[in-house]
């Protein structure tokens, strides 16, 4: 186990290495407090779906989630609601398009991973304030991190005086939302603010690779057949208009936060958070690409690759 153990740490810091010289990328200086943030930041951890974890870098530096928090809050929602009733307000298709466009099918956002979809999904959180729906949130967020989370106060004050498209993402998704739009919007803008690290998200992936249940406190937090269809989404919507190319290069379930979060699930294995926050154009972290493409390529990570076929091994008698 110790010869495992330096292996994966030592494929870990290869890989943050080799990201360091991705000096290109901005900030999201949109919202101004991310725009604060030490472009030089850059860290990775892996999670077993046992509890085994692996760190290399800043992997305990923290950052707000998010939209890291889209698959979560999304999985909350259907282990509340069920896959039918939040289908009926949010479907499940790649729009194609950036993550703050007007996607919308038939009134519905074209997927929870969209900001329109995860304002959706925001309103569908229990409670009648967005003090409730946020407290309830932040709680579960905790329970797929193994760990009590906060919102970064002033982050959240951030975006909610600079949030003017997302109030508009929201009037254009009234007759699908659960609540007041601006409920919802309030709601996920302090969804979006919780404070979490590359660690906290390799849990929560950890969690979601585990078929619901979190490897370190032994919670399970939603149910087995939600984390598949979670997964699924993730697989085909979580990298905005790059999500086809991600799928093909990578090969994992994932998901990109503007504040330079990635989260990535190997089903049945384990989970991958990173952390550096230069962005490209699509508002994916540049470093965290570089190292997850790095770890699937070198180590056939890619569900599609003849290594993940042969480690999953053929149907027997």
């Amino acid at each position: 186990m110790a010869g495992l153990t330096a292996t994966v740490r030592r494929a870990l810091e290869n890989v943050v290495e080799q990201a360091r010289a991705h000096a290109e990328g901005s900030l999201a200086d949109y919202i101004p407090e991310l725009a604060l943030a030490d472009p030089g930041g850059l860290g990775i951890a892996l999670v077993g779906v046992r509890g085994r974890s692996y760190e290399a870098g800043d992997s305990r530096r923290e950052f707000t989630i998010q939209s890291v928090s889209k698959p979560f809050v999304y999985a909350l929602a259907l282990e509340a609601r069920g896959v039918a009733e939040v289908s009926a307000h949010v479907g499940v298709e790649p729009s194609g398009e950036a993550f703050n466009e007007a996607s919308f099918d038939g009134g519905r956002p074209m997927n929870p991973m969209i900001n329109a979809g995860a304002i959706v999904v925001a309103s569908l959180v229990e409670g009648d304030t967005a003090d409730q729906k946020a407290a309830l949130i932040v709680d579960g967020l905790g329970a797929f991190a193994g760990r009590p989370l906060t919102v970064d106060d002033t982050v959240f004050r951030s975006e909610l005086a600079t949030g003017d498209r997302n109030r508009e993402l929201a009037g254009l998704a009234l007759g699908v939302l659960a609540s007041g739009p601006d409920v919802a919007t309030e709601t996920y803008f302090r969804q979006c603010a919780v404070s979490v690290t590359a660690y906290d998200i390799a849990v929560m992936a950890a969690t979601l690779a585990n078929f619901g249940r979190n490897p370190l406190t032994g919670r399970r937090v939603i149910r087995s057949d939600i984390a598949r269809w979670v997964m699924s989404v993730m697989a085909s919507c979580g990298m905005y208009d790059g999500s086809g190319e991600w799928l093909a290069r990578v090969g994992l379930p994932a998901k990109s936060g503007v504040a330079g979060g990635i989260v990535a699930v190997d089903p049945g294995r384990f989970g991958i958070g990173t952390y550096a926050p230069l962005l490209d154009d699509r508002g994916n972290s540049i470093r965290g690409l570089a190292m997850l493409e790095a770890l699937s390529c070198e180590h056939g990570l890619h569900l599609f690759s003849e290594q993940s076929s042969v480690r999953r091994g053929p149907i027997r008698p």
